[in-house]
């Protein structure tokens, strides 16, 4: 059994990333890898680094590259017993640039996550890992990545009535495709200062201001990151609690909300209390934005 289920997109980073400053047009030297990325599958990794071995729910395509993505997945120790293989649809990709003022611009390629839809979730239904009877009560990471539609048919299905739901958007972008979930009692929000504001339809201009924005939405609880500033976390009828980010260099910035959503997991699991669990989380992130934790 899978210590929790991680649900979303799961597929190949090519990431571009050049140590000087960078702006339109710019053609500098860099390095390009091609890593397992996706949101899932980055909160996955740091899930299986933290001693944990997730459960991946998610569509990977029967291809050459499919098969090298689903090889590595296995490798870092996830179960992938349930993943949707596609005869038809290609290995989804996420391509970004990063320079040292950060991310310049990405595309994300996740139209067969899209397509697959539902089917992805099957196993939620079929008694293999609950049914609309017998609902799963474990942890489940579920990511921006899926379709309006099947966020807001999640956020009211009796499946996920018993779970402990971790949202994370996949980018500022799909931010808006979780409105429906904010009204999920049992779920928790990991989102950035941007993508809050877009959710909680204001102009917040602190992490503190916008997370008691999204509890004033009707969301259960919510922690927001804004870069290297104030973080916030909020809980309905507990207040908002915040604290700072560790000072690091910057060196890479594809995943690290992920990452700190997992910590944020793994410290909790450990029984961290709130305030112990967004520093944790906090240091996670900064050491993983630093260099210092491996991709």
């Amino acid at each position: 059994m899978s210590d929790i289920l991680c649900i979303g997109s799961v597929l190949w980073d090519i990431i571009g990333r050049s140590s000087a400053a960078m702006r339109l047009g710019s053609d500098v030297p860099g390095r390009i890898t091609r890593l397992p990325g996706g949101v899932a599958m980055n909160i996955a990794m740091t899930l299986s680094r933290f001693g944990l071995r997730p459960g991946l729910l998610t569509a990977i395509g029967q291809d050459p590259e499919g098969d090298e993505l689903l090889a590595a997945c296995q490798r870092l120790g996830m179960d992938c017993s349930m993943v949707y293989r596609s005869e038809d649809l290609p290995t989804d990709r996420y391509m970004a640039i990063e320079g040292a003022n950060g991310l310049i611009a990405a595309i994300a390629d996740a139209h067969s996550l899209e397509r697959a839809g539902d089917k992805i979730l099957r196993p939620l239904a079929d008694g293999r890992l609950g049914a609309a009877d017998a609902p799963f009560a474990g942890q489940i990471a579920l990511d921006g990545n899926l379709t309006e539609a099947l966020l807001s048919e999640i956020a009211t299905s009796p499946l996920f009535a018993a779970a402990d739901l971790r949202v994370a958007p996949a980018s500022p972008g799909k931010a808006e495709r979780l409105i429906p979930l904010l009204g999920h009692p049992r779920a928790t929000l990991y989102v950035n200062l941007e993508e809050a504001c877009l959710i909680s339809k204001t102009a917040a201009d602190t992490a503190e201001a916008a997370a008691a924005a999204l509890l004033a939405r009707g969301a259960a609880r919510v922690l927001v990151t804004d870069g290297g500033r104030m973080a916030a976390e909020g809980t309905q009828g507990q207040g908002i609690l915040t604290g700072p980010p560790p000072q690091v260099l910057v060196t890479r910035v594809t995943g690290a909300g992920d990452t700190f959503m997992a910590a944020h997991i793994v410290a909790e699991r450990r029984g961290a209390d709130r305030a112990g669990a967004l520093q944790a989380a906090l240091r996670a992130a900064a050491d993983y934005v630093s260099g210092e934790i491996g991709s």
